[in-house]
């Protein structure tokens, strides 16, 4: 994964989201319009946590977040999440 440049504040993560799926298991291809948000990505970035809470997810961690989870940010054309690490859900 490449530097970015970017470092979150605090307990920020800045992720980067999975494409959204292109077509079904059968075939189908999926429409703009009906594509579903992605709910899983890779941390790029990881803020240094608070005096009291420190991180738990780490640079290459595969994570899945809530669906309307973060903010959506553009860096070099690369379209990231930042947010809290409570946002997220797992790390698969």
């Amino acid at each position: 994964m490449s530097k970015v440049k970017i470092t979150p504040l605090a307990d920020r993560v800045l992720v980067l989201a999975e494409a959204a799926e292109e077509k079904t298991a059968s075939g189908i291809i999926i429409p703009d319009t009906a594509k579903e948000k992605p709910q899983r990505g890779t941390i790029a970035a990881v803020g240094k946590g608070k005096v009291d809470e420190p991180m738990t997810v780490k640079i290459g961690d595969t994570v899945l977040y809530g669906k309307y989870s973060g903010t959506e940010l553009n860096v070099d054309g690369t379209d990231y999440l930042m947010m809290r690490e409570s946002d997220i859900l797992a790390i698969v």
